[in-house]
């Protein structure tokens, strides 16, 4: 690990991260080696720090950093923003990723931006226990995200067929956020004709997919005056199972941009195996997760970055089979190692460039 590229790091870092010295280093060495070894393993990550100390005494010192160091949960939603210079209105998606360690669930509520070329978490909740979250909780992170940024920074909310329920639907409606969200077959509506429909015996006939598009309703399950009233929309996917959607804006442009989803996925497999093997961590504790997940999303802001360096304005070119050769993540991730390992200082000018000299409000904290 050069010295050179960690005194770039921690002497960016101490101008927005009120920590000491001894725990700079060590936030900067995490973040490089993490990188460097493709994994949040602690054992690996230890193996890759320089220096006189042993392995073993590298391993206690980033225990001891997990251990003593907690989070502002929100603090880098904003820094993200800013860090990559996405411009809004942004398309944001909500899903849940969960593994197990032993007998413990991992189960993590994210909410993420995506764009053409970026997924990057903005927040999370950490939830103690397995299963899907309930509405009282997405409505608690989506508030987080409302109190900083407001609905009007919300071009498209996205989520899957986990996130329905009448209060959810209608905390959504009461904030003017436009979604589009998958929901079941087997669920009741009512339209404005008063008339209750199960969904899959309306979509049956071909036609009825038109007439769906045309209708406005709520869940049988929300009152009557629910606010903006709901629309749906629907299409058979290849494999025969029937997509239909619910949304507050043009049934037809939610069912085209609902495709957009997806890229939350492809942010997950970024943080786990084509990238930084989120699951390799051994640790179950929630506040040592959450500060986990930040410094991973500070690799992956790193990582793209990258990519936007060496790739310009140039598109990654596509194979054969259509698909792009590489993800702009993957592109990023892999010239990262590439300069870390060959040329520091280029990894350390673009990390440098990424952050504001002015000193911002403090985002880690010690654990009293």
């Amino acid at each position: 690990m050069s010295s050179k590229l960690s005194g770039a790091l921690i002497s960016t870092l101490s101008a927005h991260i009120d920590l000491s010295k001894s725990r700079l280093e060590t936030l900067a060495g995490l973040i490089i080696c993490l990188v460097n070894a493709r994994t949040v393993n602690l054992s690996h990550v230890a193996a890759q720090f320089s220096g006189t100390a042993q392995t073993s005494s590298s391993y206690r010192r980033l225990q001891r950093f997990f251990q003593y160091v907690r989070l502002d949960e929100d603090w880098l939603a904003l820094a993200v923003i800013k860090l990559l210079n996405i411009q809004g209105p942004w398309i944001l998606c909500l899903d849940r990723t969960n593994w197990k360690i032993g007998r413990r669930d991992v189960n993590i509520l994210m909410l993420a931006v995506v764009t053409r070329r970026v997924r990057i978490p903005l927040m999370w909740t950490m939830l103690d226990k397995q299963g899907s979250s309930n509405s009282a909780e997405r409505i608690a992170l989506m508030q987080r995200y409302l109190d900083i940024f407001g609905s009007r920074s919300i071009r498209w909310f996205l989520a899957d067929r986990e996130f329905i329920g009448p209060e959810w639907i209608g905390f959504l409606l009461e904030n003017k956020v436009l979604f589009a969200i998958r929901i079941k077959a087997k669920m009741y509506v009512t339209f404005d004709d008063g008339r209750t429909y199960l969904l899959k015996s309306l979509l049956r006939k071909r036609v009825m997919k038109a007439v769906l598009e045309n209708r406005a309703g709520r869940f049988s399950t929300m009152p009557a005056n629910a606010g903006t009233p709901l629309r749906f929309a629907a299409k058979r996917l290849k494999d025969g199972e029937l997509l239909i959607i619910v949304t507050n804006a043009n049934p037809g442009k939610a069912l085209r941009i609902y495709k957009q989803r997806w890229f939350i996925e492809c942010l997950f497999g970024d943080s786990k195996t084509r990238g930084l093997n989120m699951e390799d961590t051994r640790m179950t504790q929630l506040g040592k997760l959450s500060v986990l997940i930040a410094i991973i999303t500070l690799a992956m802001v790193w990582a793209y970055a990258c990519a936007k360096a060496a790739k310009g304005s140039r598109p990654i070119k596509r194979a054969k089979h259509g698909y792009l050769r590489k993800s702009w993540f993957r592109t990023g991730f892999d010239q990262l190692r590439n300069w870390i390992f060959l040329d520091p200082d280029k990894a350390a000018a673009i990390w440098t460039s990424l952050w504001p000299k002015h000193k911002t409000t403090l985002e880690f904290n010690r654990v009293v």
